[in-house]
């Protein structure tokens, strides 16, 4: 379909948002069916905050091989709390930013300890107190430990996504977010992060996107704005 004809059938973003976001997730939800899997590995809230937090700037694959070793080693929030960042540095070396990201765990266990009992909390406000706990690792982690959809994770897949489909022109992740949150239902909430994370995983990519095998080649406006 070329872009003439994607405008004449009102499927383009600037014509109607509305209509033009409800065939994306249709498209979407065909295209990834079922449950959203979760690409990192966590058994429960202590271990998918940690995995969240240590995702940033690395891929999920990495993340899924160094932590079994730091739950072994600090199976719980006071283990963690107690230990000595060039340990935890150790454990987490192959993950960039791995020095910063060793700080922030051991920060976020201490306050959870002295702040909220050695739970981990199940409020937005509360989540983004804790060091290198912001709103994509907290909406990740109410979703999956507190099954809380309080709004939608935007991480790099998402922010490009949102970008490259003329679903949002912002700025940054809290304000795509908001961006998302205005034009997705709020039941789907919960699964746009899932669906367009593997969207820019699979298909969408960074650096060379597969237009060809793309199932919205004829409506995405990157796309069309390249013929």
């Amino acid at each position: 379909m070329s872009k003439k004809n994607a405008e004449e059938n009102h499927l383009d973003p600037k014509s109607d948002m509305h209509v033009y976001a409800m065939e994306v997730m249709r498209r979407f939800e065909k295209a990834f069916p079922g449950e959203p899997v979760p690409a990192l590995h966590f058994n429960d809230s202590y271990q998918c905050v940690c995995a969240v937090a240590l995702s940033a700037q690395t891929t999920d694959v990495n993340v899924n091989k160094v932590t079994p070793i730091l739950f072994a080693r600090y199976p719980d929030v006071k283990s963690l709390a107690g230990a000595r960042q060039e340990e935890v540095e150790e454990i987490i070396r192959s993950l960039g930013f791995f020095r910063n990201k060793a700080k922030n765990l051991i920060g976020m266990a201490q306050r959870i300890m002295t702040e909220y009992g050695g739970e981990i909390p199940g409020t937005m406000e509360d989540l983004i107190t804790l060091p290198g706990v912001a709103r994509k690792t907290a909406n990740i982690v109410l979703q999956a430990s507190f099954g809380i959809v309080e709004g939608i994770a935007v991480d790099t897949h998402v922010f490009r996504v949102a970008h490259r489909l003329g679903l949002s022109e912002a700025k940054t992740p809290d304000q795509v977010e908001r961006d998302l949150c205005s034009i997705f239902p709020r039941e789907h909430w919960a699964r746009v992060n899932y669906e367009m994370v593997n969207f820019g995983r699979t298909i969408c990519e960074a650096k060379k996107p597969l237009h060809e095998q793309c199932f919205l080649n004829d409506i995405c406006p990157y796309y069309l704005n390249a013929l």
